[in-house]
This record gives structure tokens, C-alpha cells and sequence, in this order.
């Protein structure tokens, strides 16, 4: 087991010397999502790496920053980048972001992703809000990390998605007239793509969308109480849906084509929480 806050004392003492506030949102932005940090206003940023302890980030449209900033009257803390498994790094780096918005005593968490479309109906450039996970993989990693005893059983852990946070996200849609899909996010480690055959398995348990992220996040953030939920960006068709090879520029590419939407439906939704 690993004491989370003996590991990451030093981390946090850095970050709340920079960070003198208690954000009343969280919020993880996935690939080629990070534009949405232009339609907020910035107060102060600061580069992970120049924080003790945390890992750098390797892959292109994470940007590697967090920003403390304001929209709507609410305050923010905003991870412009995340740390993935299939970067190389263990699981108590992945759930960083959860952890210093825990500890920073934020009670909402915003996730976000870019994500294949499993679904028959979803096309890349659909947004979609999650209503379930795949996570019984997860929870068992996470309690042989960290020491959470039965987190299967953990009452927290079935506020996910937070039934306020998705009706926020509905709203913001409607008003916003973004057709926003629901459906289960289904977490793979990555690093390659997954085959044919598993997203046919994956269809066949009902995951509609899949990605390698997020899942841990939404995990450990229900757990500790905070009000958790998760938007996937679909970026691209899963992998034998249709012909077409899959590649990480496929997926930048089609979330810059619809950032304009997504950042459309994440700032609404700040404004009603």
C-alpha cells in the first residue's frame, strides 16, 4: 500500500503556496480538449513539471499545466494534460489530479476524454455524458494501492455518475442545443488501439464508447465524496466499426474540429453548477 499523502507532501505544500483558494470545480482535460483553458479567465498557472514529484506529460494535446481560473463566478482548477498508464507511469501518478483536488477541498469533479465510438449510432464529433463505466478492474487496483477496504461495496463509489452534475450537463446541452449522447465509457490501459475482437466483446457488455483513461479518476473521486462526471469527446470510430486505421492525429484532429461545441457545453454547465 502507498501512503498517498507522505508521497505527495512535498507536491502539495508547492502547489498550495501557488494555489491559495478552495476551487469549487475540478476539472481533467482529455485529448485535444485543452483549447476550453481560452474561455476561461486565467489567474495564475503553473507548469507540472516544476512540481516536485509530478510526471511529465508525453503525449501531443496534453499540455502539462495547471491553471487556477474563473468562469461564470466559479472558481476552477483546471488540469490541462493527464497522466496516462500506458505513459509508463503507475496508478498512484494517474489518480494525481483526483488526489490535489481532493486534498484542495474541491466537492465537484468535471472528467473529460476523447474516446472511439463503439456505439452504431454515435459518429466521431459526438459529445457524449457517461452514465455508467466498466471499473471492477480498477477498483480492485485501487484498493491494493491505496488500502480502500471493500471499495466495491463503498456507498460513495455508486454516486457516479452524480445525478446532479448529468442533469446540469442535459440542461446545459438543451440550452445550448448540442444532441449529446449517453452511454457507458469503457476503459482499456492502452497503449495500442484494441482489436476488433474486443470491441466486439466490449459492444457485447454494453460499452458504447472506449478510451483509455478516466475510469480510475471517476473511481477514486466518488470514493472520497465528490460529486463526479465524465464527457467523451467521440473522436474517432472503435476499431473495426469501419476499415479505416486508427491513429492518435485522427483523434486531435476531430476534437479541435469540435472544440467549439465542447467548450460551448462545459462552460453552460459551469455557469449552472
Amino acid at each position: 500500500m502507498i501512503n498517498l499523502n507522505l508521497k505527495y507532501e512535498n507536491l502539495l505544500g508547492e502547489l498550495k503556496k501557488e494555489f491559495d483558494f478552495v476551487p469549487d470545480i475540478a476539472v481533467i482535460l482529455g485529448s485535444g480538449l485543452g483549447d476550453f483553458i481560452k474561455q476561461v479567465s486565467v489567474i495564475k498557472s503553473i507548469s507540472t513539471s516544476s512540481l516536485p514529484g509530478y510526471p511529465h506529460s508525453t503525449i501531443p494535446g496534453h499540455e502539462g499545466k495547471i491553471h487556477f481560473a474563473k468562469s461564470q463566478g466559479k472558481l476552477l482548477l483546471v488540469f490541462q494534460g493527464r497522466i496516462h498508464i500506458y505513459e509508463g507511469y503507475p496508478l498512484s501518478e494517474c489518480i494525481l489530479p483526483v488526489y490535489i483536488s481532493h486534498k484542495l477541498g474541491c466537492k465537484k469533479m468535471i472528467l473529460t476524454n476523447a474516446a472511439g465510438g463503439i456505439n452504431p449510432t454515435f459518429t466521431p464529433g459526438d459529445l457524449m455524458l457517461a452514465d455508467s463505466l466498466n471499473g471492477i478492474s480498477i477498483k480492485r487496483e485501487l484498493t491494493d494501492l491505496i488500502g480502500i477496504s471493500s471499495l466495491t461495496g463503498n456507498l460513495n463509489f455508486f454516486n457516479f455518475p452524480s445525478v446532479l452534475l448529468n442533469s446540469i450537463i442535459k440542461k446545459a446541452a438543451l440550452e445550448e442545443k448540442i444532441d449529446l449522447k449517453e452511454g457507458t465509457y469503457w476503459y482499456t490501459k492502452g497503449p495500442s488501439y484494441e482489436t476488433p475482437a474486443e470491441i466486439k466483446m466490449i459492444r457485447k457488455f454494453g460499452g458504447d464508447a472506449v478510451g483509455m483513461s478516466t475510469v480510475h479518476e471517476a473511481v477514486l473521486s466518488a470514493y472520497l465524496g465528490m460529486e463526479t462526471t465524465a464527457v467523451s469527446c467521440i473522436t474517432n470510430y472503435a476499431a473495426g466499426i469501419t476499415n479505416k486505421k486508427l491513429d492518435h492525429a485522427e483523434v486531435t484532429e476531430t476534437a479541435n474540429m469540435v472544440k467549439d461545441k465542447f467548450e460551448r457545453l462545459l462552460k453552460k454547465a459551469v455557469s449552472m453548477i
